[in-house]
């Protein structure tokens, strides 16, 4: 689990950097605005705001990329596995001593064992 979770970190990453270097290489359409009213020639063949070129498309699909690794890590982050407990849990019970057949003092009555200002209450 931890190792999926480091994979999808690692592709996230990537296509994190991956879209600032795509976004950061294309032209901006500010850039061939002059273009579009006939002062000049355009990159493409449908002017300044035509078809996509290879830069937007692998943009694109970075950006999918990208989706698809948010969501797994989502996923994986609210995806909670049964676990068997604490590390303490794994810990061997030390041996238990061996019983004594007699106890060592007889046992107290039970009003013995309550103070004096407890006897003489009245139950409600």
């Amino acid at each position: 689990m931890n190792t999926l979770f480091l994979v999808v970190v690692v592709v996230q990453v990537l296509a994190a950097l991956a879209i600032i270097g795509l976004v950061l290489l294309q032209h901006g359409k500010g850039a061939d605005m002059g273009a579009a009213f006939g002062s000049g020639a355009s990159g493409s063949l449908f002017g300044a705001t035509g078809s996509s070129n290879f830069l937007s498309k692998s943009t694109a699909v970075a950006a999918g990329i990208f989706f698809v690794a948010t969501l797994g890590l989502t996923f994986i982050g609210n995806h909670h596995v049964a676990q068997s407990g604490g590390v303490m849990d794994n810990l061997q019970a030390p041996a238990a001593p061996a019983q004594q057949a007699a106890p060592a003092a007889p046992a107290a009555p039970a009003d013995a064992a309550k103070p004096a200002d407890q006897l003489n209450q009245i139950p409600k």
